[in-house]
């Protein structure tokens, strides 16, 4: 006889003790420990003799309920497999003195395995449901699970451009600083000539890496924004843009570091396509903290006709928005004026 009829069989004949266990447990002290307990010795019984998982996360009424479904339906299937069983083997005990009960003695068994089978199938339905979430827990718990995935993978790749910035400042730069003040004495030292005018070169070529590199280290995180947060290192940016901005920050308690680096980098973002699109003579920005939400605006008075499109830097924006379920909204009629406005959690 095949293996899975006599894992269905053992399994089913199982159920009544394990069903009788479980009632009692359900009337004992600390039920809810007790029903969590139980419920994990069920799915250890699937898993071990049907080789079924049924998943964890169904509320503790339901799995109470199938404890309490669990007895009258096993004293059932106990009452139906083990009496086909009984029957069977006394059927071919006996056709030993009695052939024609041979086809009685054959077809007996046959039907026990089937009812061992459709009742076990029956059992991990049941399971299934009860024991295990329903779809829209499943969906909860598997929606809860990315959104801490997406959260620490924003958190690292925050805390990454923090470190090469930090390296990038307290080595690269500090050499490149230590190499154009040598070269600068040195410079001076020489006569004139044509060693002076290659030194001075070289110096100046060391002072344009230092500022490309300072830029750099900007754009992946300023010190500043970690050190004084978004008030200072906002205004150290609009302080190096070719047009007016007024700036306005109101924001009483800190937000979390990498919310702080995307309003950040939203902003550097949306002025940078200012200066590049909209031929813009004037720009607002203003950033408010209301309660747990973070509110940008970036509003200028260019030629307008700023549209999200795959590529461009709005869609940038979208998606470090997007990517702390922040949101985007845009306003920008041909003629202008351009409205960029972010809003991004920040609970602390």
């Amino acid at each position: 006889m095949k293996r899975g009829v006599w894992r269905a069989t053992v399994h089913t004949l199982t159920g009544l003790p394990v069903a009788l266990l479980g009632v009692v447990v359900l009337v004992a002290p600390a039920r809810g420990r007790t029903v969590a307990w139980r419920s994990s010795a069920q799915r250890a019984r699937f898993s071990a003799l049907l080789g079924v998982t049924v998943d964890e996360g169904a509320a503790a009424r339901k799995q109470i309920a199938y404890h309490l479904i669990a007895l009258p339906y096993n004293l059932i299937a106990f009452a139906v497999v083990a009496g086909a069983w009984s029957a069977g083997i006394g059927l071919l005990v006996a056709a030993v003195q009695r052939p024609a009960l041979i086809p009685a003695a054959a077809g007996v068994p046959a039907a026990a395995a089937l009812a061992a089978r459709g009742l076990a199938r029956l059992d991990v339905v049941l399971a299934r449901r009860l024991l295990g979430p329903d779809v829209t827990e499943a969906l909860t718990a598997r929606l809860r699970e990315l959104a801490r995935a997406r959260a620490d993978t924003v958190a690292a790749a925050d805390a990454e451009r923090r470190r090469i910035e930090r390296d990038l400042h307290d080595g690269a730069q500090q050499r490149l600083v230590a190499l154009a003040l040598k070269l600068g004495l040195t410079r001076a030292a020489l006569p004139a000539g044509p060693a002076r005018d290659s030194v001075g070169e070289a110096h100046a070529q060391a002072k344009a890496a230092l500022a490309e590199l300072r830029d750099l280290v900007r754009g992946l995180h300023p010190a500043v924004l970690t050190d004084r947060g978004l008030d200072a290192a906002l205004s150290g940016l609009v302080a190096r843009q070719p047009h007016p901005v007024d700036l306005r920050v109101d924001v009483a308690r800190r937000c979390p570091p990498e919310i702080e680096a995307i309003a950040y980098f939203v902003v550097a973002e949306a002025l940078t396509n200012v200066t590049r699109h909209a031929r813009a003579t004037r720009v607002e920005v203003a950033v408010v903290r209301a309660r747990d939400m973070l509110r940008l605006t970036v509003l200028d008075d260019g030629a307008g006709g700023a549209t999200d499109r795959p590529g461009g830097g709005l869609r940038g924006l979208a998606q470090r928005a997007g990517s702390v379920d922040g949101r985007l909204r845009i306003e920008s009629p041909p003629g202008g004026p351009t409205l960029v406005e972010v809003v991004l959690p920040c609970g602390s």
